[in-house]
């Protein structure tokens, strides 16, 4: 056998620095045993202090490929966004997460007085959660929303009367007429209610109260002309009272399985109500 140290071995090792010389019994060469494979380290974990500070801020830990600091590979499809609702669905999912709360009846009053004034969103919403919530209160929360509907109606009379026109304006119109004009109703609009108030003004209040109609516009055009204020409460308690507790009476009687029906149909049959009630009294009056 021969027993000379392998050259060839020692200059690789020499060349090679932090490596030890290579002889035949390390090598496994002399004994005939296969060598052993030298295993790499495994970059696909993430080190402890990574995981500590995902865990910390609340984040799952990333995966192997999305090591903090990595670069996304090369021909990688890039993350998809969500796109973010539009400002009167947040508005809603805003007014809608008050049920969840305990704040949810004066949520409903504070929403109901705002809507008859100048907020966007219909206090049907979260009266509807609120009924959901406890059929039994029904009519309890109807009353609510009916009580705040009709003072935040009183607001809206007071905003037409002392805070809509300026004859010293190039408008015709204050500040906060053009903000209305230019975010909730428009100038159109507001002319066409002027010319029906001149003959309907009770059932122009009865018929924005109890449809889908904007409410806040029958509000302020109401003061902007000078509605009679009793018969303009009267026709307020009328049509929020009567829509609202109909609301009530609905999920008190049929419970839960009836949102679906309120949600599809109950702004037309609101509508076509009101055009039969209307028409029935003309008929009355002309036939």
């Amino acid at each position: 056998m021969n027993n000379k140290p392998d050259v060839t071995a020692e200059v690789v090792s020499e060349l090679t620095p932090g490596t030890a010389p290579v002889s035949e019994a390390a090598s496994g060469h002399a004994a005939g045993t296969q060598p052993q494979e030298v295993s790499s380290p495994d970059h696909s974990e993430i080190p402890e202090a990574a995981k500590t500070g995902a865990q910390l801020r609340g984040e799952s830990s990333p995966a192997s490929c999305e090591v903090p600091g990595s670069v996304t590979p090369a021909g990688a499809a890039p993350k998809k966004t969500a796109k973010k609702p539009n400002i009167v669905r947040r508005l809603y999912d805003w007014t809608l997460h008050w049920a969840d709360t305990r704040w949810g009846v004066l949520a409903l009053f504070v929403l109901a007085f705002a809507e008859s004034s100048f907020f966007p969103i219909p206090p049907d919403v979260l009266l509807i959660a609120c009924c959901l919530g406890l059929p039994k209160k029904s009519f309890k929360y109807a009353l609510i929303c009916t009580a705040g509907s009709v003072l935040g109606a009183c607001f809206g009379y007071l905003i037409g009367q002392y805070a809509w026109l300026n004859p010293e304006s190039a408008t015709g119109f204050t500040a906060l007429a053009d903000w209305f004009f230019n975010n909730l109703f428009s100038v159109e609009a507001y002319r066409s209610v002027e010319a029906m108030y001149n003959q309907w003004n009770f059932w122009i209040v009865f018929t924005g109260g109890f449809t889908p109609l904007p409410f806040k516009l029958i509000t302020i055009t109401a003061g902007v002309f000078d509605i009679n204020f009793v018969m303009f409460l009267i026709a307020s308690i009328v049509s929020r009272g009567a829509r609202f507790f109909l609301v009530g009476w609905l999920i008190w009687k049929f419970g839960p399985t009836i949102k679906s029906f309120i949600d599809k149909h109950f702004n037309w049959m609101a509508l076509a109500f009101t055009v039969l009630l209307i028409g029935g009294f003309l008929a009355i009056k002309y036939i």
